[in-house]
Order: structure tokens, then sequence, then C-alpha cells
């Protein structure tokens, strides 16, 4: 297998069988006057899931199923820019039929459907809606007796790998990304003028705003954005195990430059892995097929991989090691 030597290969596809497989419960929370993003969970169950899919993300689950289990790790993701929360429902499933709880969130400042808000909001609302989803599985959930509340992890794609970090108690230092992006303008966050715009803010009170929860103990992040707004006094507090995840193909989010710089200067060594051939928006579930004729402008952009590179046998890998990752670091 060409994304990982046949001995780790062998390692992780060991370790993930020994994880027992469960069939997969969905239930959505809608936006309200309490909570304004969207959250999709997955969780697992006992309850058979129809023959065909039946959900938003192409996948057939238990709607409203009963839980199954106790004493169950939560996992919350964190899309990218203009993301959604089935942008990684492959990864969510794989999770939950692991036996894990996984809370995706559509960020509601930053989706889809909202993608114009100034960068300067969304790094501030996008960390507090995770830690306030955690807040919300853990206390209002219909089965929030069934969660640990000691071991909770969070997966960030992107813009969401920031996020991840940010909410688990990384504080960037936007004068420090100002100053990467002018000496490397052509860095693609930094020719959209994102890093500008947070920058014209007023940076203290952006960075005090910012929200963490210490129940984070672990992180999978892919191709994180900001990378090189993080530096080691920033990073301290997150002592915690962290896996990161970059495209050798990457030019929206280089790993020379994130992750590769927040690799360098956490408090303890993540565990990386550089997919060969693999582009940014790799590192989203596989494209469904009729997305190419109702949205081809869509489907050239996110769905369209390097030739030599397999996005369907990549997330086999990588939702096996996200599992494996998660089951280690939180369950040990």
């Amino acid at each position: 297998m060409k994304y990982l030597n046949a001995l780790i290969y062998t390692l992780a596809i060991t370790a993930w069988l020994s994880i027992q497989v469960h069939a997969a419960g969905f239930t959505r929370i809608a936006p309200s006057a309490d909570q304004l993003y969207d959250l999709g969970i997955w969780y697992p169950t006992d309850v058979r899931a129809p023959s065909e899919p039946n959900s938003p993300f192409g996948q057939a689950l238990a709607i409203d199923a009963q839980i199954v289990g106790d004493d169950l790790p939560l996992i919350v993701i964190s899309h990218g820019n203009a993301g959604w929360m089935g942008g990684h429902a492959d990864t969510a499933l794989a999770l939950a039929e692991a036996g894990f709880v996984v809370a995706a969130l559509t960020h509601s400042d930053d989706n889809y459907e909202n993608e114009n808000v100034s960068p300067s909001v969304w790094v501030v609302s996008r960390p507090r809606e995770v830690a306030s989803s955690i807040t919300y599985m853990l206390e209002r959930w219909t089965y929030a007796a069934r969660l640990s509340a000691e071991k909770i992890g969070v997966f960030g794609f992107s813009a969401g790998g920031f996020t991840a970090l940010v909410a688990a108690g990384g504080v960037p230092d936007f004068k420090k990304a100002k100053q990467h992006c002018d000496k490397v303008p052509a860095e693609f966050v930094c020719e959209l003028g994102l890093v500008d715009e947070v920058h014209a803010a007023d940076l203290k009170t952006v960075s005090h705003a910012l929200a963490s929860d210490t129940h984070i103990k672990a992180l999978s992040i892919a191709a994180p954005g900001f990378g090189f707004a993080f530096t080691g006094e920033s990073l301290n507090s997150l002592d915690i195990p962290v896996q990161i995840w970059s495209g050798s193909l990457d030019q929206r989010v280089p790993h020379d430059t994130n992750g590769g710089l927040i690799a360098d200067e956490l408090p303890s060594t993540p565990d990386i892995e550089i997919v060969e051939g693999a582009g940014h928006f790799s590192f989203l579930q596989p494209c469904r097929p009729e997305l190419e004729s109702n949205n081809p402008r869509i489907w050239q952009m996110i769905c369209v991989d390097a030739d030599t590179f397999d996005r369907a046998e990549f997330h086999h890998h990588l939702n096996n090691r996200v599992a494996e990752f998660f089951d280690q670091a939180l369950n040990q």
C-alpha cells in the first residue's frame, strides 16, 4: 500500500480489527435560538440500519436509534472553510462503527451557505461552537449520561484544524501571521487576504475572545490552516496527543508552512503523516457521482485528485488510522 510501509500497515490493520465494530445510529440537532449551528451525531447502536441510503451523506443509518455502550468517547468534527457537517461523514461513520460518538458541526459563521463572513468573526465563533457542542453533548444530549467527559477529542480539517487547535487551548499570534504573509505573499490564505482581515481587527479583543475547552484530550488535524500563526509559547498548553495529516500536493495549505510548523512547535512529538499524491480536498470524503453533472465547478475544485491518487482507498486508510489514534489516545 502506497501510503505507509508494510509493517506500519500491518500494525494499523491489526489494531483496527481489535476494535469492536457496531452499527451506526444518527440524529440531527437543528439550529435553535440557543444553538445557532447544525449538529449531526453518529453513534454506536445495535439497531440494524436500512439496506438503502437514507441520509444526505449517502449513508444507510439507524435514524434516532437507541445508543449502545457506556463511558463512550466523544469526537467533535470541525469542517473546513465553507464546508458542512457532511464533509467528513465517512470518517464520522467509521468512528461510530468503532464505538465512538461523533458530533459534526456546520459552523454558523462559516459554511457552504454562509461563506462571506469575515475571518475575524469566524476565528472566534468556530472554537466557541466546538466548546459549546461539547457542553451540549455532555449536559443536554439525550444520551449524555452514556458519554465520558474524560474521553473527548476533536478532528478538524483545514480551517477546522485551526479551530481544533484553538479549541484545545492554542492561541494564534495574528501579528506573526501578518509578518509571515508579508514575507510569503504567495501563501494561499495570504493571497486571499484572510490574514489581513484578521490583522485589521482588534487583535487583543480577538485573542481574548477565543474559547478553549479543557475536556479536549486529543486532536487529529488534517491540512490545518493558519499553521504559521502559532508559536511554541502559544501551543505550550497542548501537551496532549496530536495527529497531523498533510497532502504532498496541497497548494492551499502546504505542509512546510502549516502542519510542519505546528509539529515543530508542539510540546510533544505528534503523529505525522504526509500523504503522497494528496491535494487539499483529498481529505474530504469521496464525492457522490451525481455532483459532477449537478455542480461541475464544485466537482472540479473538490472532487478531482491527481491521476495516480485513489481517494476511496486513501480514506479507508485515513479512517482506520484516525480511529486507531483516538482509541489509543482516549481509551488507554
